[in-house]
């Protein structure tokens, strides 16, 4: 029989060697998104991490450091607000997981929950922005001390369709007209798009986000999406994904001039855009930027054979429109007996922070505060 191995990764030089396997591995996982390849998470470490907190937990099928690679858990340590492995990728990821080798499925998942069980006499594990169908709900089953399940995020997802039947979609004949309108508007200002390649990629990214501080100037937006460290992400995980086919990034031009650019993510289930920037210009001449930005993600879903185009976290008016399902994410938290106390904080720091968020948002409806975007 074939042994199965375990190690604990905390050395970032050999995250940067793991690249070949943690792509193969990442393609065996018939449940992983973008966020989960290696360009992503290793362009995440390179911005956000901190010295002495990586914790990789591996799976080999045969000797330690010698066989193949087939599950792998992305972590890192944090001690606040308590001692905890949380996922890598943070905030700006909208999903988070493991990676489990389909075909090794029963003996990795038995390995990896054994290590995280280790991992977890010293420190919670809090898994968050879990997908529903994701490899890390598999833990759950397996998992041997106290555990529980929270709400996370909500995303908005449609049907992988031609634009045409998204129109159709729409609940009204009114309100279809008015898209096919809005795309014969977008027609007749002559705007036209073009997917970069690997190399221009940089430049694009860059230009997304200028564009990007241009569209919210003066209006309350998401922080971290104008820092220095999010654009080094952005620019170094964009490239290497645009190349292996995980990411599109994609320039919208009028009279030749970039005045939009969209970065929309990849995998053979679904795409999700991810991030855009679009200049004022386009609002002034009563372009719709969402229709525009739709019509083109169809393009990587009707004919790229994904059954889903995710609009990701975030329930904004315009995205609603379409009617979208909402599929809410998850937040996994595994314990052992010695650090139930753990859990039992976690829960009531949870449960204190919603409230906080109920009292917030009923403070904004009084005031008529508009709800913000985070894209």
């Amino acid at each position: 029989m074939t042994p199965y191995t375990t190690e604990l990764v905390t050395d970032p030089l050999a995250f940067t060697r793991l690249a070949g396997e943690w792509e193969r591995l990442y393609r065996a996982c018939g449940t992983a998104t973008p966020f989960q390849s290696h360009a992503w998470l290793h362009a995440w470490w390179r911005s956000y991490g901190r010295p002495g907190r990586l914790r990789l937990l591996l799976v080999r099928a045969g000797g330690a450091g010698r066989g193949a690679l087939v599950a792998a858990a992305p972590l890192m340590a944090v001690r606040r607000p308590l001692p905890a492995l949380v996922p890598l990728g943070g905030a700006v990821s909208d999903w988070t997981d493991v990676l489990v080798d389909d075909e090794h499925r029963a003996p990795a998942l038995a390995a990896l929950t054994d290590a995280l069980a280790r991992a977890a006499r010293t420190a919670l594990i809090d898994l968050r922005e879990v997908r529903p169908g994701g490899a890390a709900e598999l833990l759950l089953d397996r998992w041997p001390g106290p555990r529980r399940v929270l709400p996370g995020s909500v995303c908005l997802e449609l049907p992988g369709v031609p634009m045409d039947a998204l129109i159709a979609r729409l609940p009204s004949a009114k309100a279809q007209q008015r898209a096919r309108a809005k795309l014969r508007k977008l027609d007749a200002l002559g705007i036209e798009r073009r997917a970069v390649g690997p190399d221009e990629v940089d430049k694009a990214l860059r230009r997304l986000l200028e564009l990007h501080r241009l569209q919210w100037e003066g209006r309350k937006v998401t922080g971290e999406h104008l820092t220095d460290r999010f654009r080094d992400h952005l620019v170094r995980a964009a490239g290497p994904m645009v190349r292996s086919g995980d990411a599109v990034v994609t320039e919208f031009r009028l009279e030749d001039d970039v005045v939009a650019v969209d970065l929309t993510l990849l995998s053979p289930r679904l795409a999700g855009g991810y991030l855009y920037g679009a200049h004022p210009c386009l609002r002034e001449r009563r372009a719709d930027v969402a229709v525009m930005l739709l019509e083109a993600c169809t393009g990587h879903t009707a004919g790229g054979g994904r059954g889903t185009l995710s609009l990701l976290r975030g329930e904004e008016p315009y995205k609603l429109h379409w009617r979208p399902e909402k599929v809410p994410n998850s937040r996994l938290l595994l314990a052992r007996r010695r650090t139930a106390p753990l859990l039992a904080a976690a829960l009531a720091h949870a449960a204190a922070r919603r409230r906080g968020k109920e009292l917030l948002r009923r403070r904004d409806r009084a005031s008529g505060t508009a709800t913000t975007s985070r894209t």
